[in-house]
């Protein structure tokens, strides 16, 4: 059995790493900063690939692959883009056991190899928009890693759009967002805040940047998702052209988006408890492991057959069939694990719903149904529980939501003075405030404080949303005041 999961209370940091080496999510790589993702982790991998990817072919984009080595100058080519990048690059000078005439960046990010390859596919209007994403692995060579959050190699998913005008990249860039809203909200369950990334917070090389932020159980945001309008940047320096209607030669417009594996460490970090993972439906692979009680020999083949037959009434339900994801179904009859030890094994790696099944039961025509964020036994007659665990799996996901929902705006707090956000910013939370946009004093405000802007909170027309108080900061009322989102973050 695994060892005890430090509580929550006594040290978030450990409880989540607790969380993720004994519920088998993953573990730590002999390469520095690196993890393996274990099977369980890979599966929640493969549920939101398989239910993004969906997505993101719905918008229009096509899966591509590009190489992991790219040409040290094409970095260089961006100015803005290599600065932003250069502390964290990996450098390839060495191979084929002779040194190369020119160096290869391990990839941190695809803008500028695909940019090279856009520029000799796209000749003319007839060509746009073209739209690609790539599922891949990258490198950033990160001084203090996490597990899932934040290691040195993850996995993610990076979309890239050419389109003919600044309109359409920035309809593209708000699209994305969209996407990445909704998918964290119907999938994660995970309720996220949205809105714009200040100067300071953009991504390097962008004309503007859109961001996903969700809160964690410690009051900490995490960053899930980012849309990037890169404006004609990459355009210039990589003379990505195109012959317009008009006759003449144009930049492209371009957009950026993508997601990672840090979406599990935020899911681990939005829901579990202290007894270990708790999945979101959507998100688990097994859906109901029904756990045969087998106190005497001479019952174990009885329950063991009720077992399986209330397997297959609950994989031939109606109500079953009608969500909108196939179940797993477990039958857990491993005679040489006691009844304990599997009721903890389910509960640390997150199976959403436990059925009890044994002699007893049988004679009264029940069985005990436990709902893993609920932990509530319920006896429920056996003809009710397929219905129950369809009506149990979709509860489910709709009240993870709310309740994580509910702990973040609770843990939200509209501020008016930074002395008031000061006297606060100890026991976490999202700081909403007046904000003059002065990006000096933005990063003043993160050395005193180790806070920095989330987003700029948006209006109907995408714009940041005009603020009548004065900055927080200064005191000054003005009309470039706009609301911001404070706070400390993974």
């Amino acid at each position: 059995m695994a060892e005890k999961i430090t509580p929550r209370s006594q040290d978030f940091s450990q409880w989540y790493q607790d969380i993720v080496l004994q519920a088998k999510m993953a573990d730590y790589s002999p390469v520095k900063g690196c993890m393996v993702i274990r099977a369980n982790g890979y599966a929640v991998w493969e549920k939101i690939q398989q239910d993004l990817d969906r997505r993101i072919k719905k918008s229009g984009a096509r899966n591509y692959y590009f190489p992991f080595l790219i040409p040290e100058s094409f970095l260089k080519k961006e100015a803005e883009h290599v600065e932003g990048f250069a502390p964290e690059l990996a450098i390839v000078t060495h191979a084929g056991g002779k040194k190369l005439e020119e160096p290869l960046v391990a990839r941190p990010t695809s803008e500028t190899i695909i940019n090279s390859m856009f520029a000799k596919w796209i000749q003319s209007y007839r060509d746009l928009p073209h739209m690609i994403n790539q599922w891949a692995n990258v490198i950033r060579w990160e001084m203090r890693t996490r597990l899932f959050l934040r290691t040195t190699e993850f996995l993610w998913q990076e979309g890239h759009t050419c389109h003919a005008t600044a309109e359409e990249a920035e309809a593209e860039t708000r699209t994305m967002l969209g996407v990445y809203r909704d998918f964290a909200e119907e999938i994660l369950a995970m309720p996220v805040c949205w809105g714009r990334k200040s100067d300071n917070e953009r991504f390097a090389g962008a004309l503007r940047t859109y961001c996903i932020e969700g809160m964690m159980q410690d009051k900490k945001a995490l960053q899930a998702g980012t849309s990037h309008n890169l404006s004609t940047n990459f355009a210039k320096a990589f003379e990505t052209q195109f012959l317009d209607k008009d006759g003449k030669q144009k930049l492209v417009h371009q957009t950026s988006w993508g997601v990672s594996t840090r979406l599990i460490g935020g899911m681990i970090m939005t829901h579990s408890d202290d007894k270990g993972l708790v999945l979101p439906p959507r998100l688990a692979t097994t859906h109901v492991v029904i756990v045969p009680i087998m106190p005497k020999a001479d019952t174990k083949g009885a329950v063991i057959a009720a077992a399986g037959s209330l397997r297959t009434e609950i994989e031939n339900s109606a109500a079953v069939k009608a969500l909108p994801y196939e179940i797993g179904i477990l039958v857990d009859d491993d005679d040489q694990k006691q009844a304990g030890w599997k009721f903890h094994e389910h509960e640390l790696t997150g199976t959403p719903i436990r059925i009890e099944i044994g002699p007893r039961d049988l004679e009264k025509g029940t069985a005990v149904v436990t709902r893993r964020d609920l932990g509530v036994k319920e006896f429920v007659a056996l003809s009710e529980i397929p219905a129950k665990i369809a009506g149990d799996l979709a509860a489910m996901q709709g009240e993870m939501l709310e309740k994580a929902r509910k702990f973040r705006d609770e843990n939200t707090f509209e501020v008016d003075t930074y002395d008031e956000m000061k006297s606060k910013i100890e026991q976490g939370g999202f700081f909403v405030v007046s904000w003059s946009g002065d990006s000096l004093l933005e990063k003043k405000i993160k050395e005193e404080t180790k806070a920095t802007i989330r987003c700029l909170l948006l209006d109907e027309n995408y714009e940041p949303k005009k603020s009548s108080k004065p900055c927080f900061y200064t005191g000054e009322k003005s009309e470039k005041n706009v609301l911001a989102i404070f706070a400390r973050s993974y």
